[in-house]
């Protein structure tokens, strides 16, 4: 079981280090047609992955009825959506594409506040891959291990595209191959951090784990609505974000409930 929640922590990782490196691959920005369309894909991934392996096994794991069934799930997801709302109100970070930064003042260079926006994505992430891996570590029957690889690789595969939408940009800003990759690489490095104190956190406080996988899953919806859905859906082109949400939701779909 060790193995596993050890592989399932990094396969995310690896997903994003492979998007990272198509910078050596691809000689000028990445078209706005593409960018669209894969941010779309991710925010589906996202939204499925928040629905079906968190939120509904956080429903169903108390032994209650009525309105405390309900209860941990919607005050875990309310304290997920205040928690990176909280982050994002104090990190000083700068989203790909713009020029006004947002959180506290800093004089941190433009590219440290690029890597710290993205650092602020993919936490939620990595919390919501430790949520469903601590959930099977403990062995809920709503989260099978195969579920939580399920939840790994679909994050993964969110996370190619993502890792290229942030080292394309990194490339075109005047960065070297080698250092754009490495910040795109980078920034996945806080998805199995953040798995990791989830799954701590899961082992010392058990009773809370319908609070964690609902707090994972705000978290991630948060980042769905503040960010993702409102670049995919600025400009032109954002007909092709709407298809490659569809497509990102029910790839993760389909994997949680073939896998899960």
């Amino acid at each position: 079981m060790t193995a596993a929640i050890l592989i399932g922590l990094l396969i995310p990782l690896l997903g994003t280090m492979l998007g990272a490196s198509f910078v050596f691959f691809m000689k000028r920005d990445m078209p706005d047609r593409l960018q669209k369309a894969l941010l779309g894909f991710a925010s589906g991934v996202m939204v499925a992955a928040s629905v079906w392996s968190l939120l509904i096994p956080a429903i169903e794991m108390p032994q209650t009825t009525g309105m405390m069934r309900v209860f941990p799930a919607a005050v875990g997801f309310l304290l997920g959506v205040g928690f990176l709302l909280l982050i994002d109100e104090l990190t000083p970070h700068l989203h790909v594409g713009s020029d006004q930064p947002e959180g506290m003042r800093s004089r941190l260079s433009r590219t440290a506040m690029l890597a710290l926006a993205v650092t602020i994505h993919n936490l939620p992430e990595g919390m919501a891959v430790g949520a469903v891996f601590a959930g099977a570590a403990e062995g809920h029957a709503d989260i099978p291990l195969t579920g939580a690889l399920a939840m790994s690789l679909g994050i993964a595969i969110q996370n190619i595209p993502e890792g290229a939408i942030i080292s394309m940009p990194m490339r075109a800003a005047g960065n070297s191959r080698r250092k754009a990759f490495l910040i795109g690489s980078l920034s996945g490095v806080v998805e199995p951090v953040g798995g990791l104190l989830i799954i701590l956190l899961a082992s010392l406080f058990l009773p809370a784990m319908p609070y964690l996988l609902a707090f994972a899953a705000g978290a991630m919806m948060y980042v769905v609505v503040e960010e993702l859905i409102p670049e995919a859906s600025s400009g032109t082109h954002s007909n092709l974000s709407t298809i490659g949400f569809a497509v990102g939701f029910v790839l993760m779909m389909v994997l949680d409930v073939v896998m899960g």
